[in-house]
């Protein structure tokens, strides 16, 4: 089965997907984290140099283990030439 298949089956558990929705603004985070330095060109050690701090750090933050400071996301962001947006929104 494939993933999308998976998830689909999975998406009609009411509680999967509450947990799953709560989850997103993270994978986003995540996912835009990674296509930014793959467009840069960057692995994870030379970005991790640029940030000032040690590949395993990215390999966390890019896997979502890590709960990463805003403070250090700047850092990141600023090692990526790129802007970093945090807001908040009504639902």
């Amino acid at each position: 089965m494939k993933w999308e298949e998976w998830k689909d089956q999975l998406m009609k558990d009411p509680a999967f997907r509450k947990e799953y929705e709560e989850l997103e603004p993270e994978y986003q985070l995540v996912r835009s984290l990674i296509q930014q330095r793959i467009a840069k060109g960057m692995t994870q050690a030379e970005l991790a140099k640029r940030v000032g701090t040690r590949q395993s750090a990215i390999a966390r933050l890019e896997s979502g283990r890590d709960n990463p400071s805003l403070r250090f996301l700047k850092r990141v962001a600023k090692a990526l030439d790129a802007k970093l947006e945090v807001r908040l929104r009504p639902q």
